[in-house]
């Protein structure tokens, strides 16, 4: 019997090699591939830019796309935060976690740790300089200058490897404060007060959001790549993450939260298109009725409520800050819901003071037991109001352990909650909600509490001024007899 040849398989063999290939990614094939869970387990450190907590919300350039990731899958996430690096790959190569939703760098080291996945972000050493005609535009013009940076960081090194490949003349001087940040430095050569500096290139581009008088062109440095990972043993959870970071939507959505972190100013507010109230003649602000009758059920002074609405807000409904916040005093979305106020009411000038009023309210009850002083007790709601409980708790444990009064808000926790922003005590075992911009919450209070004693002793309680009329009328009445 001849042998039946099946031509039309012949033909499909190329076409079936070619899919079998195709379904292998990075050596994956589809039968290695495993579905997404339920809940992801993600990995991340606090830092200013990856993953921090502001008004008890969780925020951050990884953060939001890696919510990104997981809405555009239809599951969930669970955060678990390290003290480190090495303690997050740990956590990676123990399976505790599944995804470092922070930038490890690509290097020979770590890709023997790690499978780096998603978007490749590449970030330089800059200098920091301030604008102006005379910008160092090369890095040969940094001989014979003066450049600070902190003593023993990567900083020194690599301006002692640029000053010896330029044969020498860089003047480099090495600070050794404890509590010294490339933010502080950076806030120095805005102010003037130090010449030059250099730190890396995202730590730049956030800063730069609040100091616009500062150049951050000059790369001083090679660039280096970094990723998200995750563990050698789950390619396949690498592929995914890739493809989600190729696709349109998922780089849309990453433009928006580059440009909320790395680009927006941080000390400007961007305004809805409503109209904005006028303050009758007078009257403190557009809402005194508002402020005064909420006052009067919370037993909360009016002129404290207007005095942070000014600071928040200038009194106008319109503004949204670049975290989000909504409305005359300023709530988050989430706060604002937690206090019965939905997303469609938070730019209302009534349901804004009657949430924050709640919010102040729950913040005194949870002060009293823990600060005896009602006025010290104020500052330390104010601050809660700017940055969360959590950060100002911290602040309160860093100030005990550190021998501080933790009772006492000028020079003490008000210290403390300015070490937040340094790694070495955000990472502190008594801290809870990390990294923290502490310097904004300090002149928060001073701003809040400078405003509402200018309203104290210009601006009278509604029921004084009732009874000063009064008594006015009262005296003219015995006048005329």
């Amino acid at each position: 019997m001849p042998i039946r040849t099946h031509s039309h398989l012949l033909l499909l063999l190329p076409v079936l090699m070619m899919l079998a290939m195709m379904g292998c990614v990075n050596g994956t094939s589809e039968r290695d591939r495993k579905p997404l869970p339920d809940t992801l387990i993600v990995g991340t450190l606090y830092s200013p830019t990856s993953f921090f907590i502001l008004h008890d919300d969780t925020l951050g350039y990884d953060h939001d796309r890696i919510c990104d990731f997981a809405r555009s899958k239809g599951i969930n996430l669970k955060w678990v935060v390290a003290r480190n690096i090495t303690h997050l790959i740990r956590l990676l190569q123990a399976d505790s976690v599944q995804v470092l939703a922070y930038e490890i760098p690509i290097t020979a080291e770590y890709k023997q740790q790690v499978h780096s996945c998603g978007a490749v972000n590449e970030t330089f050493q800059v200098l920091i300089q301030p604008t102006g005609d005379s910008l160092i535009t090369d890095v040969t013009q940094l001989i014979g200058r003066d450049i600070y940076v902190e003593r023993g960081t990567k900083y020194e090194s690599r301006l002692r490897n640029l000053d010896s490949e330029l044969g020498g003349g860089i003047k480099i001087h090495s600070l050794t404060p404890d509590t010294l940040m490339p933010e502080d430095l950076i806030e120095m050569v805005s102010k003037k007060e130090i010449p030059l500096t250099i730190v890396d290139s995202d730590i730049a581009q956030l800063n730069h959001t609040y100091f616009d008088d500062i150049d951050i062109s000059l790369r001083v440095s090679f660039a280096q790549r970094s990723a998200w990972a995750v563990n050698l043993n789950n390619k396949w959870l690498g592929d995914s993450i890739d493809a989600w970071a190729k696709s349109r939507n998922a780089q849309a959505y990453s433009k928006v939260a580059l440009q909320r972190y790395f680009e927006l100013s941080k000390s400007e507010q961007k305004q809805l298109a409503d109209t904005m109230p006028v303050t009758p003649e007078g009257a403190l602000s557009p809402f005194d009725e508002i402020f005064q009758k909420y006052g009067k059920q919370s037993n909360i002074d009016w002129r404290l409520l207007a005095a942070i609405s000014y600071v928040e807000s200038r009194f106008d409904p319109r503004v949204v800050s670049w975290a989000g916040a909504r409305g005359i005093m300023q709530l988050m979305p989430k706060t604002a819901k937690a206090y019965g106020v939905e997303m469609d009411q938070i730019t209302d000038p009534e349901a804004s003071v009657q949430a924050a009023v709640k919010s102040l309210l729950d913040l005194y009850a949870l002060f009293e037991p823990r600060i005896e002083n009602e006025a010290q007790r104020t500052k330390f709601v104010l601050a809660s109001y700017n940055a969360g409980m959590g950060h100002v708790l911290d602040a309160i444990e860093l100030a005990k352990k550190y021998e501080l009064d933790p009772q006492v808000w000028e020079g003490n926790v008000e210290e403390a909650i300015l070490w937040k922003s340094n790694p070495q005590y955000y990472n502190d075992p008594v801290c809870r909600s990390g990294y923290c911009r502490g310097k904004e919450t300090v002149n928060y209070v001073v701003d809040v509490e400078q405003r509402y004693n200018y309203y104290l002793n210009n601006f009278e309680e509604k029921d004084e001024k009732e009874e000063k009329a009064y008594k006015g009328k009262k005296r003219k009445h015995h006048s005329k007899h």
